[in-house]
């Protein structure tokens, strides 16, 4: 599975951005898929999912302001981003795999998903 994400972008605190990230194949209808954030120094840190059945989970960081979705083909995730903060800013990685989400939010983590994009950069000025 190849994954390209698109998207990124500088904007204001405040401001909006979408990022797209565009499977080879379709995997959505089994598959868990997750938005990603890492900072210069910081481990990969999980923001949002879709699991298996389709429900979506969040970080508390981005609840209310980011929104994960896939389109109706499920070959593309999306990421909704609202409310931009500069503590958003960072590297954006979508990926995905067949069993991540089957423990829950709590149990995710980047180690459990196989597939990874390549990543988009967001930075959020003040």
């Amino acid at each position: 599975v190849k994954l390209v994400e698109s998207g990124g972008g500088s904007v204001q605190a405040g401001g909006s951005l979408r990022l797209s990230c565009a499977a080879s194949e379709d995997t959505y209808s089994s598959n868990c898929w997750g938005w990603f954030r890492q900072v210069t120094g910081k481990e990969r840190e999980l923001i949002a999912f879709i699991d298996h059945d389709g429900r979506p989970f969040y970080a508390d960081s981005v609840k209310g302001r980011f929104t994960i979705s896939a389109d109706n083909t499920k070959t593309t995730l999306f990421l909704q981003m609202d409310s931009l903060k500069p503590e958003d800013t960072g590297m954006y990685y979508c990926a995905t795999d067949s069993f991540a989400c089957w423990g829950g939010w709590l149990q995710a983590s980047a180690a459990q998903f196989e597939h990874w994009g390549q990543g988009t950069q967001v930075t959020v000025s003040s």
